[in-house]
C-alpha cells in the first residue's frame, strides 16, 4: 500500500537530514520526497510517499513524531487530500514527430515550455494516473531527460 505523509517541521538547519536519517536508519524506503517552505517562514512541509502495510506506517509516524523540530505529522488516506506532481520532460523531435507530440500535449493540457529544432521541453502537472498515462504515450518518442518533483499534497 502507498501512503502519503505530510510532515511539518521547524525551518532549521539539519531537520531534513534527521528525517531522512530516520527512514534509512530503520530500513524504510522513501518513494518520493518533497520539501518546501509553507506560508509561515518558520515552518517547512516535507511530503513523503512510502510503501508498506499499516504496521510500517504506524511505526514511521511514531518515529517521526519523536524527532526534534517535527511540529506535526499527518497521514493522508485515500480521498482525504488533493495531490499533484510536476514533471519536466525533454524529448527529441523531428518535423514528422513534432505535430504528434503537440497533439498529445493538447489532450493532456501539458505546456510546451521550450522548443529547439531537435527537441521540445514539456511541463505537465497532475495526479499519478494522469502523469503515468502521459508518460506512457511518450514511449514512442526518445526521452532525452526527465525530472519529477514527487507528490505534493494538502488535506481537503
Amino acid at each position: 500500500m502507498t501512503y502519503t505523509l505530510s510532515v511539518l517541521v521547524e525551518n532549521q538547519f539539519g531537520v531534513l537530514a534527521r528525517v531522512a536519517g530516520m527512514f534509512s536508519g530503520r530500513g524504510f524506503n522513501i518513494d518520493t520526497l518533497n520539501v518546501a517552505p509553507t506560508h509561515d517562514p518558520e515552518v517547512s512541509r516535507i511530503t513523503v510517499v512510502v510503501n508498506g502495510d499499516d504496521k510500517v506506517l504506524d511505526q514511521i509516524i511514531k518515529q517521526l513524531r519523536k524527532l526534534v523540530n517535527v511540529v506535526e505529522v499527518s497521514d493522508f488516506r485515500e480521498g482525504q487530500s488533493v495531490d499533484r506532481e510536476l514533471v519536466l520532460v525533454k524529448l527529441a523531435v523531428d518535423s514528422a514527430s513534432r505535430a504528434e507530440l503537440i497533439q498529445i500535449c493538447d489532450i493532456f493540457r501539458a505546456k510546451i515550455i521550450n522548443v529547439n529544432p531537435e527537441n521540445i521541453v514539456v511541463e505537465i502537472t497532475g495526479d499519478d494516473g494522469k502523469i503515468n498515462a502521459f508518460l506512457g504515450l511518450l514511449e514512442n518518442f526518445e526521452i532525452l531527460d526527465l525530472a519529477r518533483t514527487g507528490r505534493l499534497a494538502l488535506r481537503r
